[in-house]
């Protein structure tokens, strides 16, 4: 009865259309700009390095099968060109017939760059076009290691995390951050609005506290939930239609991780904020009694934009398993690299555990302050008084 009468009355509230609306448009747009502003992708440029025949049909050729634009710049010598690519002047190193030089090989489970898939296509056609010149028994020995070129790197090769996907785990954690403090503070409005009003006398004269408290969190986390399943259909469909690489690669496992975040941060913090709504009697006192709540939160989000551009200390890996900071903190860290896959369970398992822990004591103190009147209900006075 309560989870119905919140979900009715918040669905038919024109800020709550507004606001999906508006999500649903945001994530919408940050998925398609990526690949509407990949068509305006320059060419790449191209070392060539002399060799035994023109190397213009085989970079052609590379071009046309991985759809990369790419412009030939005919080098003097290999000391040359090794100097121009040290220096990001050209994308990549092609020596026909001998080999095909990157800055840096990529991390194998990063997504590869387009020089990166451009140089692979370069080594196999040129490879495939040295073989065939070759006469026996060089064709068998070429056969036996296959017929690419080896591609090399000029510099020592670094485990890395695509770029694409470090923004995509920050952008997540704003966007868990703005939602856990949005929803978080609607419960916290809605629990002081129905005491103010007197409404919750007549809600428990037929229910206990605990009830009304679980029904507030459970319509509420309805709506919040249809909201996050809406932002990842559209991110999914948007991306799949335009082909966007912000759901390629290591992206959907982020947009994943941010989910499960997402409903994990609000399990722990909704009925923290609902309690929090009951212990005051004036509009006034909801930003101080609510403040302590939010400061994880804000920490948790600075953790994370420090992750998805740098790398954290150990103070930023004890917080990605603390559950008040890791929600906000645990998308950044996944998509960077710093946290493996059986960690961030953990993370979770840890997180269901203290939102056991929470729950249990925000619902003592909704119960012993949503009929309190007169001064402010201290934290220490509504646990003391749930207790006896």
């Amino acid at each position: 009865m309560v989870a119905r009468r919140e979900i009715r009355e918040s669905a038919r509230s024109r800020s709550f259309a507004v606001t999906t609306l508006l999500l649903v448009l945001a994530v919408a747009v940050g998925v398609v700009l990526p690949a509407a502003l990949a068509g305006s992708t320059r060419p790449l440029l191209v070392g060539v390095v002399g060799g035994r025949y023109p190397a213009s049909a085989v970079l052609a050729q590379a071009g046309r099968l991985t759809g990369t634009p790419l412009t030939p710049v005919e080098e003097p010598d290999l000391a040359r060109a090794r100097s121009e690519l040290d220096q990001d002047r050209v994308s990549l190193v092609f020596v026909p017939g001998k080999e095909v030089l990157l800055p840096r090989l990529p991390d194998p489970g990063a997504t590869p760059s387009s020089a990166a898939v451009l140089a692979r296509a370069i080594a196999q056609l040129d490879g495939e076009r040295a073989l065939l010149s070759n006469v026996p028994p060089q064709v068998a020995a070429a056969l036996e290691r296959g017929a690419a070129l080896p591609v090399r790197g000029l510099r020592p090769q670094q485990r890395t995390t695509s770029l694409k996907a470090r923004v995509t785990g920050f952008v997540t954690a704003v966007l868990i951050y703005a939602l856990l403090l949005s929803y978080g503070m609607r419960l916290t409005n809605s629990a002081h609005e129905e005491k103010s009003s007197r409404v919750v006398e007549v809600l428990l004269a037929t229910l206990r506290p605990s009830q009304l408290l679980l029904g507030k969190v459970l319509g509420t986390g309805l709506l919040f939930g249809g909201q996050l399943a809406a932002m990842v259909a559209v991110a999914f469909a948007a991306g799949l239609a335009s082909g966007s690489a912000a759901v390629q690669g290591a992206a959907p496992a982020v947009i994943a991780v941010a989910a499960i975040c997402l409903l994990v941060g609000y399990a722990f913090y909704c009925t923290t904020f609902a309690a929090a709504g009951a212990m005051v009697n004036r509009q006034a006192d909801l930003f101080n009694v609510t403040l302590p709540i939010q400061i994880p939160l804000f920490v948790g989000y600075i953790v994370a934009d420090a992750a998805s551009f740098s790398s954290v200390g150990a103070l930023g890996r004890v917080l990605a398993f603390l559950p008040p900071t890791a929600p906000v903190v645990d998308p950044a860290l996944y998509a960077a690299g710093e946290l493996p896959l059986w960690q961030f369970a953990l993370s979770v398992a840890l997180c269901v555990a203290g939102v056991v822990a929470v729950a249990r004591l925000a619902t003592v103190v909704y119960a012993s302050s949503v009929l309190h009147t007169g001064p402010r209900l201290r934290l220490r006075s509504a646990l003391g008084r749930g207790t006896r």
